[in-house]
């Protein structure tokens, strides 16, 4: 009986909210976000990622790697003016020159545009040098991640393990940790050092409740049937990175952007 009543909770959870939020919609149809970042929409479908992990306007939310800034260019706007965000990845302080170099880049974007990024906080990510400096302990209401956890492998999961728990540490108790990742088909074996990008869904929903946190639901809003994670390149084949140049591009393009889970974790 437990394990149904836990069945019909995850398949509850999973369901579209039951308010449209207005002020996320404008967000992600804002003006401000570059015409190469609206195009990928069609595959990271940021709206029903977003509200399935229950984002408010008023939050304060945690953005682990935010890269290029495709998904900041939602939240800043999104929470600007009754909640936070911190953006937490390479910062120009860095110690390390090619990591100082990417967290000038991305500041430079923030800075160009006032009026939407003016109030986002940087925070320092690096997980491979110990980095973890972006909230006190208990201060987030939700830390989200996109396309990353396969950045934090390493022989003996010691590294991921580590953000695991710097995650766990920075959010409120019944605060959320979301996780969009590329998914290796249970069939095939991962390599330790998830080298093609991709990973098995069951490996990361065992290491986040290894680290304390409860699977709330998993949603198939990313999800792609196409892509069978079988490519030369791995991951970075595919659309937009098309790492083979033009070998195959036809194929790739075909299949679109890779298969993905989504994931949402809780700390009790």
């Amino acid at each position: 009986m437990q394990r149904i009543l836990a069945a019909a909770l995850l398949a509850a959870t999973c369901s579209a909210p039951a308010f449209a939020d207005d002020a996320l919609k404008a967000a992600i149809g804002g003006s401000h976000r570059s015409a190469d970042n609206v195009k990928r929409d069609a595959y990271r479908h940021p709206y029903e990622t977003l509200t399935f992990f229950g984002i408010r306007p008023e939050m304060t939310v945690v953005e682990l790697s935010p890269g290029g800034g495709w998904y900041t260019e939602i939240l800043a706007p999104y929470l600007r003016e009754r909640g936070k965000l911190v953006a937490a990845g390479a910062t120009p302080e860095s110690k390390a020159a090619n990591v100082a170099k990417a967290g000038e880049r991305f500041k430079q974007k923030l800075d160009a545009n006032s009026a939407v990024f003016g109030k986002v906080q940087l925070g320092a990510f690096e997980p491979g040098n110990g980095v973890f400096n972006y909230g006190a302990k208990g201060s987030a209401d939700m830390v989200l991640t996109f396309r990353n956890v396969h950045n934090w492998m390493e022989p003996g999961d010691a590294r991921l393990k580590g953000v695991l728990k710097s995650v766990y540490d920075t959010l409120k108790p019944g605060g959320v940790f979301g996780v969009v990742e590329h998914r290796l088909p249970a069939g095939k074996t991962q390599d330790p050092t998830a080298s093609s990008g991709y990973l098995h869904e069951a490996y990361v929903i065992r290491m986040a409740e290894a680290a304390g946190f409860r699977l709330a639901a998993k949603s198939e809003v990313n999800a792609n049937p196409k892509d069978m994670a079988d490519h030369q390149g791995g991951v970075w084949a595919l659309p937009p990175t098309y790492a083979n140049k033009e070998v195959d591009r036809e194929k790739y393009a075909a299949i679109g952007e890779s298969d993905r889970m989504t994931l949402k974790f809780v700390k009790p």
